[in-house]
């Protein structure tokens, strides 16, 4: 996934053994994972299906189904503010797998890519089967596919008997049970500033035990164009266009990984006012936002349920 993944166990003894084996267990999952849904392996179940016939039902594992399912139920839910079929659009911006050249493209070609997107142009059967019905569509899972793997690495972790677990890949966190000190794990949210770092400023700190918590936002990968307008990753797939608002990060709590990374995603595309309300629908997720006043200055606007669910008070 071009990212690093971290495992942490409290209060269990594991021989060199028994840890190596823990550690191969957990990157075979993540390598199964890999050959479902990455969109930069050729030979994954994914980049197939994207070169396959439209109209024709194409057999997918029961997890990458499941996965789709769910993000397209999202999708429903939000009008389109996530969609899994923008991978034409993400490519031309430089953020996909074709190249790392970032530039503003140009009105036609964004335009022509936009027309081979939409996620209403994608289903999934009940026998695990997708089917496209436009021979373009092809689809990028980057805003749930790690969450995903970080919720496989959890179910290891459980039948193995593990109980007190931290686990992450990149930003998205997951943890069960406690610390090592016997307390809840204290996850930090990093400040949205232009040139952050693994070890940069916190704009806060939160309290969680069984839970998830994902972050999205613009300032890990982002281009300034001649304007000076910041152009991050995250496209509203409503424009084509980067995100264009004043937020620069949204935290999402919940139960599990995969849905609190849809959910931060989709939030920050939707914006403070819009994502508030979207999320006040979901009982068991928060969200805190972090919105730029200034070059460095920042305001916190939580969810209704936030402190309550994180122990974090603006």
């Amino acid at each position: 996934m071009g990212s690093p993944y971290t495992v942490q166990i409290v209060g269990a003894s594991l021989e060199p053994g028994q840890l190596e084996d823990l550690q191969g267990e957990v990157e075979r999952t993540l390598l199964e994972v890999n050959r479902q849904m990455s969109h930069y392996q050729p030979e994954s179940e994914l980049s197939r299906f994207n070169r396959a016939a439209a109209g024709t039902p194409f057999k997918v594992s029961p997890e990458f189904a499941r996965v789709m399912r769910f993000t397209l139920e999202l999708c429903r839910q939000t009008g389109g503010a996530l969609d899994p079929t923008l991978a034409p659009v993400i490519n031309l911006w430089g953020f996909g797998e074709k190249t790392a050249e970032r530039a503003v493209p140009e009105a036609e070609a964004l335009e022509a890519a936009r027309r081979h997107t939409g996620w209403r142009h994608l289903r999934v059967t009940t026998g695990d089967e997708l089917i496209k019905d436009i021979p373009e569509l092809t689809v990028n899972l980057s805003a749930v596919a790690k969450g995903f793997g970080v919720d496989q690495m959890v179910e290891v972790l459980q039948r193995r008997g593990f109980t007190n677990v931290y686990a992450s890949i990149a930003g998205e966190v997951r943890v069960l049970g406690h610390n090592a000190r016997g307390t809840n794990w204290q996850i930090g949210i990093s400040a949205p500033i232009s040139n952050w770092r693994e070890d940069g400023p916190m704009t806060a700190v939160v309290s969680l035990s069984n839970q998830a918590i994902s972050t999205s936002g613009d300032y890990q990968k982002f281009f300034f164009d001649t304007r000076g307008r910041r152009l991050c990753h995250i496209l509203d797939p409503k424009t084509g266009w980067p995100v264009q608002h004043n937020v620069g990060g949204v935290s999402v709590v919940a139960p599990d990984s995969m849905t609190a990374d849809a959910l931060s995603t989709v939030l920050f595309v939707l914006g403070a006012e819009a994502g508030l309300q979207f999320i006040e629908g979901w009982t068991n997720a928060a969200a805190l936002f972090i919105v730029r006043e200034a070059e460095g200055r920042f305001r916190e606007i939580p969810s209704s349920r936030f402190e309550r669910l994180t122990g974090h008070r603006p």
